[in-house]
């Protein structure tokens, strides 16, 4: 497991869980395509399809999806939201499981997923 932050100055929070909790949302910069019913997440790359499961959810705060084809329950992708009154900054919290050698890849993967919804957010 490993956590990457990601500063996004001082966006709407509102703003930002519509980005990460919508179906509408991550299919503007997560994955091509996003399809929900209940709790299932379908997700589309090249037509490709990804099943997950909300296994966790706080509105406004975070939500963790759970790959359904990961044999292993404890593993999940969680983004989490905190805002810092004072400043007015907000810090997307990317929480992920890769495989040792993988864990670099991933990151990167996070980057350029991240970079895609800065600029839809106008950061």
């Amino acid at each position: 497991m490993y956590c990457k932050e990601y500063n996004l100055n001082k966006i709407s929070v509102n703003l930002l869980w519509q980005y990460i909790s919508t179906p509408t949302g991550l299919a503007t910069w997560f994955a091509d395509a996003v399809e929900a019913d209940g709790k299932d997440i379908s997700f589309f790359w090249n037509r490709e399809e990804s099943k997950a499961e909300i296994s966790g959810m706080r509105q406004g705060s975070h939500i963790r999806f759970h790959w359904t084809d990961d044999c292993n329950p404890k593993t999940y992708f969680e983004l989490r939201i905190s805002h810092n009154e004072l400043t007015g900054n907000v810090v997307l919290t990317v929480t992920d499981f890769a495989e040792q050698d993988e864990v670099d890849d991933s990151k990167k993967l996070w980057d350029e997923q991240i970079s895609a919804l800065r600029k839809r957010l106008g950061t």
